[in-house]
């Protein structure tokens, strides 16, 4: 008898059919591509966007440089308005300056006494003068505070006084007679001996004698504000006297000078 030969029950391993051949490869779907492409349901990979610090930054400098520029504009503008201004009214008003003078001046009493052991120094000073105020101007008037009066000798100080507060009107002015200006104080090593070499002059002592005030100007129907003024009175020459009769100093030379004086928070300019 003859043997049969059966077929094997087993699948064909590695796509080989049971017959020998060979089972065609089979492509994959375009479904199954474009799900491994595209998954709506992921979450999109992340992507760091560019920053706009820069557009910022630049644009808070464009800001603040069109600040600057019109703020300077502006400020250009008003300088150049109140220069106008200024002009006009010199051209209109022609203003000049107060003026002062001392015609005369008597020292009485200028004494320097020292203590025994030469540890300190006492000055006893008093002189009586004249004050001459003049208005040169056409169409302004001043109003004047009351007045300080200082007296020195070579920077040294010698003592003060005062002077009432008045007005004078457009080509104007007035005096003052007998202005007392002493002092009664202590002075230092340093000007002991600088007053004391003065004393000792034959020509006589160097007098210095400062005003200050604050005065107000009315130009027509404008009025300024008070404004601090400062009047330097030098070249006074002067001999002390010896007995109780005083001296007359010599004025002619001196000379008078006003200056603004204005102060911003603790300084005097």
């Amino acid at each position: 008898m003859s043997e049969r030969v059966f077929p094997s029950s087993k699948p064909a391993a590695n796509g080989t059919a049971a017959n020998g051949t060979t089972a065609p490869a089979t492509n994959p779907t375009p479904t199954a591509n474009k799900s491994h492409l595209y998954n709506p349901t992921a979450r999109p990979p992340y992507r760091p966007q560019p920053h706009n610090r820069r557009r910022r930054s630049r644009s808070g400098r464009s800001i603040c440089c069109c600040c600057c520029f019109w703020s300077l504009l502006i400020l250009l503008l008003l300088i150049l308005i109140a220069a106008i201004a200024g002009a006009a009214l010199y051209i209109l008003y022609r203003p000049h300056r107060p003026e002062f003078s001392i015609p005369s001046l008597r020292i009485h009493r200028l004494n320097l006494t020292t203590s025994a052991d030469s540890s300190s120094s006492h000055l006893s000073s008093l002189v009586n003068l004249t004050v001459i105020s003049k208005n040169p101007n056409s169409h302004l008037t001043f109003f004047y505070d009351s007045f300080t009066l200082s007296s020195f000798s070579n920077d040294v100080f010698l003592g003060n006084g005062t002077l009432p507060a008045y007005s004078l009107n457009k080509k104007n002015e007035t005096s003052f007679r007998n202005v007392v200006v002493s002092g009664s104080n202590d002075l230092d090593a340093e000007s002991v001996n600088t007053l004391r070499s003065d004393l000792k002059k034959k020509s006589g002592v160097t007098l210095k004698i400062e005003l200050d005030t604050k005065v107000k100007v009315k130009m027509g129907g404008l009025k300024t504000k008070k404004v601090g003024i400062r009047v330097t009175c030098d070249g006074i020459k002067g001999v002390v006297p010896k007995g109780k009769s005083p001296t007359v100093a010599v004025t002619t030379g001196s000379k008078c000078k006003v200056d603004l004086r204005i102060k911003i928070w603790k300084w005097t300019f």
